[in-house]
């Protein structure tokens, strides 16, 4: 039998997230103003250039950092590499990374690096919060409103771009989405006081709504018009381009809400199943008070990057697509 290992009394004190309540990151409260956060996360080639392999998988990432409120300081490779490829490709996948931690303000400091059959890249990355600003999965308040930084797609588009069916537009904008920081969300979600936040990644949309619908113990309703959609993911999706991934995650989600999976009887299945889709470096789900909700929509405005107001908190513990 598995058995937790037992905290001493200050770890156990300043642990402020980790294995008990699972999240996208660990935080630790190193003194009253300063908490560290903490998380790794890698995977194969999402696309062919090497360089963008990189850059993307370190934004998603720091991606996680940003979903627990914090700012990026530093960061530790972690990669695999078969022994035959190119060194000059191998350098191109941690450029790729390095310059995309550098424009998080932070830095490569080190890593470790195997021989594996299959090439694999990521980071673990270590970020600095106010431990009275830390965004958590449970941190849901009903009647708040909900935004997505992110447009939804990039699951759909990545397959069908390896079935050499996705059109150059769609790949090109799903790239520049993958690209995109979340810092610009997470400071925006830290100012309008949110509370309850994650990043829509390989579960999907839905699977991740779930997670925080789980974790606070309230319900979240989405209205479908309002999601937003990569250029052509729709089309892809409607021709049949969807990942195994997705299915794995229909039945996680199933198996997580069953009846309390709330779908209107007008809302396309194309949808649901986009919906079910995972995704690589998405945007970030938050959650803030109505009255917070203009100055949320005006500080992206401003940052120059869209944001989409997608719903709000319900008060009982359900996943409503209207």
């Amino acid at each position: 039998m598995l058995r937790r290992p037992v905290l001493s009394e200050e770890t156990a004190r300043n642990l402020m997230v980790g294995l008990g309540a699972a999240d996208d990151a660990a935080v630790y409260r190193i003194s009253d103003d300063l908490a560290l956060v903490e998380t790794v996360d890698f995977f194969p080639p999402v696309v062919d250039d090497a360089w963008t392999w990189g850059a993307v998988a370190a934004a998603n990432a720091m991606s996680d950092v940003y979903a627990m409120g914090g700012e990026v300081m530093f960061a530790l490779a972690v990669a695999g590499f078969p022994r035959e490829m190119d060194k000059a490709i191998v350098a191109e996948v941690f450029r790729g990374g390095a310059e995309k931690v550098a424009e998080a303000g932070g830095v490569i400091a080190g890593g470790h690096t195997v021989v594996d059959n299959e090439p694999k890249y990521g980071l673990c990355v270590t970020g600095r919060v106010h431990p009275d600003r830390v965004l958590i999965k449970g941190g849901l308040r009903p009647g708040d409103r909900l935004f997505l930084s992110k447009a939804l797609g990039t699951g759909v588009i990545t397959t069908a771009a390896k079935d050499g069916a996705a059109p150059d537009a769609a790949l090109a904008a799903a790239i520049a989405s993958m690209l995109r920081l979340n810092r610009v969300a997470a400071r925006v979600a830290r100012d309008a006081g949110a509370t309850g936040a994650t990043d829509i990644t390989g579960f999907g949309f839905l699977g991740h709504a779930g997670e925080m619908v789980s974790a606070s113990g309230a319900g979240i309703a989405v209205d479908t018009a309002r999601l937003p959609f990569l250029p052509h993911a729709r089309a892809l999706a409607e021709a049949g381009h969807f990942s195994g991934g997705m299915k794995r995650n229909r039945r996680y989600l199933e198996g997580l809400f069953g009846a309390r999976l709330e779908i209107a009887a007008d809302v396309p299945a194309v949808i649901v199943s986009m919906l079910m889709e995972a995704e690589t470096s998405g945007g970030l789900l938050f959650s803030v008070r109505p009255d917070r909700a203009g100055g949320v929509r005006e500080a992206f405005r401003a940052a120059g990057e869209e944001v989409a107001e997608i719903g709000e908190v319900l008060t009982a513990p359900v996943l409503r697509l209207r």
